[in-house]
Protein backbone atom coordinates (compact mmCIF):
# COMPACT_ATOMS: atom_id res chain seq x y z
CA UNK A 1 0.00 0.00 0.00
CA UNK A 2 2.63 2.82 0.86
CA UNK A 3 3.97 1.61 -2.41
CA UNK A 4 1.09 2.69 -4.44
CA UNK A 5 0.96 6.18 -2.28
CA UNK A 6 4.50 6.76 -3.44
CA UNK A 7 3.75 6.24 -6.84
CA UNK A 8 0.76 8.08 -6.53
CA UNK A 9 2.65 11.24 -5.32
CA UNK A 10 5.88 10.87 -7.81
CA UNK A 11 2.89 11.05 -10.41
CA UNK A 12 0.91 14.03 -9.22
CA UNK A 13 4.45 16.13 -8.95
CA UNK A 14 5.30 15.31 -12.57
CA UNK A 15 1.81 16.08 -13.76
CA UNK A 16 1.85 19.25 -11.76
CA UNK A 17 5.63 20.37 -12.98
CA UNK A 18 4.79 18.99 -16.65
CA UNK A 19 1.38 21.62 -17.04
CA UNK A 20 3.47 24.90 -17.67
CA UNK A 21 5.41 22.76 -20.19
CA UNK A 22 2.06 21.29 -22.06
CA UNK A 23 0.82 24.75 -22.00
CA UNK A 24 3.23 26.31 -23.66
CA UNK A 25 2.82 24.12 -26.53
CA UNK A 26 -0.82 25.81 -27.55
CA UNK A 27 0.61 28.77 -29.72
CA UNK A 28 -2.95 30.06 -30.84
CA UNK A 29 -5.71 31.28 -28.98
CA UNK A 30 -8.37 28.70 -29.90
CA UNK A 31 -6.02 26.03 -31.29
CA UNK A 32 -5.37 22.22 -30.05
CA UNK A 33 -3.07 22.09 -27.07
CA UNK A 34 -0.90 19.78 -29.83
CA UNK A 35 -0.68 18.96 -33.22
CA UNK A 36 1.77 16.53 -34.47
CA UNK A 37 1.41 18.11 -37.76
CA UNK A 38 3.46 21.16 -38.73
CA UNK A 39 2.15 24.37 -39.26
CA UNK A 40 2.85 24.62 -42.62
CA UNK A 41 1.29 21.28 -43.26
CA UNK A 42 -1.76 22.16 -41.82
CA UNK A 43 -1.95 25.85 -43.51
CA UNK A 44 -1.50 24.00 -46.62
CA UNK A 45 -4.58 23.12 -47.73
CA UNK A 46 -7.57 24.61 -49.75
CA UNK A 47 -10.35 26.66 -47.39
CA UNK A 48 -14.06 27.68 -47.09
CA UNK A 49 -15.70 30.03 -45.38
CA UNK A 50 -17.88 28.56 -42.27
CA UNK A 51 -18.10 31.86 -40.37
CA UNK A 52 -17.32 35.86 -41.52
CA UNK A 53 -17.81 38.21 -38.84
CA UNK A 54 -17.26 41.96 -39.30
CA UNK A 55 -16.58 43.83 -36.18
CA UNK A 56 -18.39 40.66 -34.38
CA UNK A 57 -21.58 40.67 -36.60
CA UNK A 58 -22.05 37.72 -38.69
CA UNK A 59 -22.45 38.80 -42.95
CA UNK A 60 -21.52 34.63 -43.54
CA UNK A 61 -23.70 34.46 -46.23
CA UNK A 62 -22.10 37.37 -48.11
CA UNK A 63 -19.38 34.83 -48.66
CA UNK A 64 -20.60 31.94 -50.07
CA UNK A 65 -18.39 30.28 -52.28
CA UNK A 66 -15.26 31.96 -51.04
CA UNK A 67 -12.08 29.85 -51.00
CA UNK A 68 -8.95 30.29 -50.23
CA UNK A 69 -5.94 27.87 -51.31
CA UNK A 70 -2.47 28.09 -49.11
CA UNK A 71 0.64 25.52 -50.33
CA UNK A 72 3.54 24.29 -48.11
CA UNK A 73 6.04 25.99 -50.92
CA UNK A 74 4.40 29.40 -50.26
CA UNK A 75 1.77 30.12 -52.91
CA UNK A 76 -1.64 32.09 -52.02
CA UNK A 77 -4.83 32.07 -54.21
CA UNK A 78 -8.41 32.85 -53.62
CA UNK A 79 -11.50 32.42 -55.73
CA UNK A 80 -14.23 34.13 -55.04
CA UNK A 81 -17.34 33.75 -58.10
CA UNK A 82 -15.80 35.84 -60.72
CA UNK A 83 -12.85 37.21 -58.54
CA UNK A 84 -9.63 35.42 -58.13
CA UNK A 85 -6.23 36.28 -57.18
CA UNK A 86 -2.36 34.58 -56.28
CA UNK A 87 -0.16 35.82 -54.27
CA UNK A 88 2.28 34.57 -51.73
CA UNK A 89 2.08 33.52 -48.14
CA UNK A 90 5.24 33.50 -45.15
CA UNK A 91 4.80 33.63 -41.22
CA UNK A 92 5.62 36.06 -39.21
CA UNK A 93 5.87 36.91 -35.65
CA UNK A 94 6.67 33.60 -34.12
CA UNK A 95 4.22 31.70 -36.54
CA UNK A 96 1.59 33.60 -35.34
CA UNK A 97 0.76 35.51 -38.05
CA UNK A 98 0.42 35.05 -42.31
CA UNK A 99 1.57 37.43 -44.21
CA UNK A 100 -0.32 38.10 -47.50
CA UNK A 101 1.90 40.01 -49.87
CA UNK A 102 1.58 40.43 -53.91
CA UNK A 103 -2.24 39.32 -54.25
CA UNK A 104 -3.86 39.91 -57.82
CA UNK A 105 -6.46 42.43 -56.91
CA UNK A 106 -6.21 42.87 -53.11
CA UNK A 107 -3.97 44.63 -51.04
CA UNK A 108 -1.12 43.07 -48.96
CA UNK A 109 -2.01 42.01 -45.00
CA UNK A 110 -1.24 40.72 -42.31
CA UNK A 111 -3.23 37.54 -40.65
CA UNK A 112 -3.49 36.73 -37.01
CA UNK A 113 -4.00 33.03 -36.56
CA UNK A 114 -6.58 32.18 -33.64
CA UNK A 115 -7.09 28.42 -34.63
CA UNK A 116 -4.90 25.81 -36.77
CA UNK A 117 -5.76 23.05 -36.97
CA UNK A 118 -6.03 20.29 -39.83
CA UNK A 119 -9.76 20.66 -40.58
CA UNK A 120 -10.17 24.59 -39.39
CA UNK A 121 -8.03 27.70 -39.83
CA UNK A 122 -9.84 30.80 -38.45
CA UNK A 123 -7.97 34.32 -37.96
CA UNK A 124 -8.43 37.86 -38.30
CA UNK A 125 -7.02 40.82 -39.99
CA UNK A 126 -8.03 44.48 -39.76
CA UNK A 127 -9.58 46.71 -42.62
CA UNK A 128 -8.80 50.03 -41.50
CA UNK A 129 -10.86 50.14 -37.98
CA UNK A 130 -13.05 46.98 -39.03
CA UNK A 131 -11.93 43.55 -37.76
CA UNK A 132 -12.64 41.16 -40.14
CA UNK A 133 -12.50 37.57 -38.81
CA UNK A 134 -12.67 34.32 -41.04
CA UNK A 135 -13.16 30.95 -39.39
CA UNK A 136 -12.15 28.60 -42.30
CA UNK A 137 -12.77 25.00 -42.56
CA UNK A 138 -11.31 22.21 -44.95
CA UNK A 139 -12.77 22.14 -48.68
Amino acid sequence: MKKIKKISIILTLLAITMMPLVQSCKKYPDGPLINFYSRTGRVANTWRVENYLKNGTDYTSLMAGYTETYTENGNYSYSWGNLSGTGVWAFQNSDTEIRLTGISHQESRTLTILKLENKAFWYYYFDGNDRIEFHMVQY
